[in-house]
């Protein structure tokens, strides 16, 4: 029986010893048949983020899933306990808010600075400009019908579109004019579909290929606007996958595909 007990014990203790050794192997939050981990991105970024997944999958086999909306909304699902285990955020508060409730590891970090352009679409009478003197003949001689921006209560590219327009002086006479989209890809959608006669989007999107060739715009001066500093941070429990994914974010050949999306570059990247 002592013999017996032994060979079992000894058999046991293979047993932990390899399914540590495995979970190492792996990384921490991955088994085996790991389904990819599911990163909270704001809109802004689909299009920059969609290719960068892409490549990342060609370089490492990974998959991520992305889920793109409003970097708030986003914020209080996190605080809810939705199922993410990276958020990049529009704004850096949102990240840091939910770093110090200990709901990330650590406080991430910088990974874009955004801008804000104003755009209209081909056929609009609005005339694009970056002082917005186009947007204020047309609200003063009653033209402006529809004018396209993200919910400023909780989407940042809505924020600083308000902010750009109280810099311009037309914050108060705008608003009865104004179509606030979800995010800030919805306020897109509105005025690429000339559902408005225009809008105050991020122009990472007026970038991207669905904006080619259909309208015209102009960058917003950056001073219009506080800083669109966006953050990103792993958050408990996230994956080996999403690690990876965290890291190669933060890599120069990433840093080039953002940068084509508009994003000013970081640590002179």
């Amino acid at each position: 029986m002592k013999t017996v007990r032994t060979l079992a014990q000894i058999l046991y203790r293979t047993v932990i010893v390899g399914a540590v050794t495995l979970a190492h192997l792996l990384g921490p939050g991955t088994t085996a048949a790991a389904t990819p981990p599911t990163i909270a991105a704001a809109s802004n970024l689909r299009f920059g983020l969609e290719e960068v997944a892409q490549t990342f999958l060609r370089d490492t086999g990974a998959k991520v899933r992305l889920s793109f909306g409003s970097s708030g909304n986003f914020a209080r699902q996190i605080r809810q306990g939705a199922p993410f285990e990276l958020f990049m955020s529009a704004d850096e508060a949102y990240v840091l808010d939910l770093a110090q409730d200990e709901f990330t590891i650590g406080k991430g970090v910088l990974y874009a600075i955004g801008r804000v352009a104003i755009f209209a679409p081909a056929g609009s009478p609005l005339k694009v400009d970056a002082a917005m003197q186009g947007l204020r003949l047309m609200v003063k001689n009653g033209r402006l019908k529809h004018f396209a921006i993200a919910n400023p209560e909780h989407a940042p590219y809505g924020r600083a579109a308000r902010e750009a327009l109280i810099h311009a002086g037309l914050w108060e006479k705008i608003q009865p004019h104004l179509v606030f989209g979800e995010n800030i890809s919805q306020a897109a959608q509105f005025a690429l579909s000339k559902s408005t006669q225009g809008g105050l989007l991020a122009y990472s999107l007026v970038l991207s290929p669905p904006f080619s060739g259909q309208g015209e715009s102009a960058l917003v001066p950056a001073n219009w606007h506080r800083p669109l500093r966006q953050r990103m941070a792993l958050l408990k429990g996230a994956g080996h996958a999403a690690r990876r994914f965290y890291q190669y974010i933060q890599q120069p050949p990433t840093r080039t595909i953002l940068r084509r999306y508009g994003f000013v570059p970081l640590d002179g990247s």
